[in-house]
């Protein structure tokens, strides 16, 4: 196992590798939070695009079906019902608009989902938690000396010794 600029895990390092390990790794971090950016933009794209798609098949069936579909309803309709003509024409076009507003809400639900992601601002966010620890980190105090650590080494020996029995 080895400690990610190459270097056996437990070797002690230089502070220029412990700085350069930490810039790559926070290199990595913020590139890994700029494709979560891209990755929850392409989904708020897609709703998007799913709501205009929705709208778009509002508007082409309102506008394209109405003379086919009010021309069959209405005389359809006069064919079972002594109606007047212009009534059944009528009943025709409410049918139409009637398809339309279901799509159109279809669309309004997309596009609710897609404003609510809110996918940026919460990267946005977490980058700034992040760089906020960061700047707020501060380095572990090091021991003085060697020859310290090492006299005390025998007293913390005898004291789990003493604790364990």
């Amino acid at each position: 196992m080895s400690a990610p600029d190459g270097s056996p895990v437990g070797a002690e390092r230089s502070i220029g590798q412990l700085f350069a390990s930490a810039t790559t790794e926070l290199s990595a971090l913020v590139h890994d939070e700029i494709a979560l950016a891209k990755a929850q933009l392409k989904q708020d794209v897609k709703r998007g695009a799913t709501s205009g798609g929705a709208f778009t098949l509002a508007g082409g069936v309102l506008v394209f079906s109405l003379p086919m579909l009010n021309f069959a309803l209405a005389y359809g309709i006069r064919t079972w019902s002594d109606w007047n003509l212009a009534i059944c024409f009528l009943l025709s076009f409410a049918a139409n608009v009637l398809v339309a507003a279901v799509l159109a809400l279809i669309g309004v639900v997309f596009a609710k989902k897609a404003k609510k992601s809110k996918g940026p601002q919460k990267v946005a966010a977490s980058m700034k938690e992040t760089a906020g620890v960061l700047q707020k980190a501060k380095p572990h105090p090091r021991p003085a000396s060697a020859p310290e650590l090492e006299d005390r080494a025998p007293a913390a020996i005898e004291a789990v010794a003493r604790s364990s029995s």
